[in-house]
């Protein structure tokens, strides 16, 4: 925890004695007349150069503070527990933060959904895609569709193995993250149907020493190709590269830290995303609830090739990757079986990106080594 977040809450708490803190909380907002200088906030649970997930958010959060007429405010290492509340309330009452961007996952219910209530006049917009109808009319929920560059990655991966055995690394068998490994099996499979994906579940999203452990033990296995849903790869990607093995990357990119093994990776685009909400904000414009988007939207984009790509490779992902840019790509098309067996998407169906379906997913398909109990 940095020393200006603890002296903010410090103060936070004094001025609440003094009833400061209920003045503060109705300055200017978005529901009233819009003060000249937008205040936001950014909250990450990890640090800002973990090579990961906090790290793409504070790339898109850098690009918001080149943008006229804002000021940011920037918390890291906020735990997803009543410290993220207070963290939120001292943006809010003592900094006159009036839209806030909470970025982790766990940060929303019951958190944002606590404090919304509370601060009517505040923003909050939540990275999850957790937002339902019926929920705070001040909060809302982006995400993208990132497993669309994961299939963009198991197609070059495929290309790049040898033994045919890929490797992913997991934190928890929800459905955002079995929808990233299955993406890339199936992305994977379309290039070799005897390709298979062992998978290894952490327990949480930040396991460094376990995440070594995963990737020393799948290396050990004859796997020589790794990816990863985890909140900080930099770990995992600077064992396997130790190690001999080839990587695809997640959330940004870690071609700097396997200049040999690298290959490409799935990236978050949060810049655009941001600086679009606050040009929205800006104009006087109505922030959407939800807003969800892919490759085509430029929520997600992928890493560049590194040296070990083949040609093949790269023209194959390429062809595939303009496919998917003028929406002509479904991933989730049946006949698809999950690796029980089970047929999970019948013939002649399809489920496109947007398809409730995808988001209760609990299944692990055809080509995984793995379970999700």
């Amino acid at each position: 925890m940095t020393s200006s977040a603890i002296n903010r809450r410090s103060l936070l708490k004094g001025a609440t004695a003094f009833g400061i803190g209920g003045a503060l909380s109705s300055g200017l907002r978005f529901g009233t007349a819009r003060a000249a200088t937008l205040t936001i906030g950014f909250i990450y649970v990890g640090p800002r150069d973990d090579y990961g997930y906090n790290q793409s958010h504070a790339e898109g959060a850098a690009a918001v503070k080149k943008m006229a007429g804002v000021k940011v405010v920037e918390e890291e290492k906020v735990p997803e527990t009543i410290d993220v509340e207070k963290t939120m309330e001292s943006m809010i009452n003592l900094d006159g933060a009036s839209l806030l961007f909470p970025t982790s996952f766990g940060y929303y219910d019951p958190h944002i959904l606590k404090l919304a209530p509370k601060y009517k006049d505040v923003t909050f917009l939540h990275c999850g895609g957790l937002w339902k109808e019926g929920g705070p009319a001040n909060v809302g929920s982006y995400f993208g569709y990132i497993d669309e560059a994961q299939y963009l990655s198991g197609i070059v991966a495929a290309y790049t193995s040898k033994t045919k055995k890929m490797g992913f690394v997991a934190a928890k068998p929800i459905p955002q993250v079995l929808r990233n490994i299955n993406s890339f099996t199936l992305g994977a499979r379309s290039v070799d149907p005897t390709i298979t994906t062992q998978v290894i579940f952490t327990g949480d999203w930040s396991m460094p020493v376990k995440e070594a452990e995963a990737t020393n033990s799948l290396a050990d296995q004859g796997i020589d190709v790794i990816t990863c849903h985890v909140d900080s790869p930099k770990v995992l990607v600077e064992t396997a590269e130790t190690r001999g093995m080839f990587v695809c990357g997640y959330h940004a990119s870690q071609a700097a830290l396997a200049p040999k093994g690298y290959l490409t990776g799935a990236e978050w685009n949060w810049e655009k995303v941001y600086t679009d909400y606050v040009t929205m904000i800006q104009k006087g414009e109505k922030v959407p609830n939800m807003l969800r988007g892919g490759l085509k939207e430029g929520i997600v984009k992928r890493s560049a090739y590194g040296a070990p790509v083949s040609d093949e490779a790269r023209k194959h992902a390429d062809s595939v990757y303009d496919k998917f840019m003028a929406g002509d790509f479904v991933i989730y098309k049946g006949p698809i079986k999950s690796n029980t067996g089970k047929m999970v998407i019948d013939s002649g169906v399809s489920q496109g990106q947007t398809d409730i379906a995808l988001e209760s997913m609990d299944y692990l398909v055809e080509g995984v080594v793995g379970s999700t109990s």
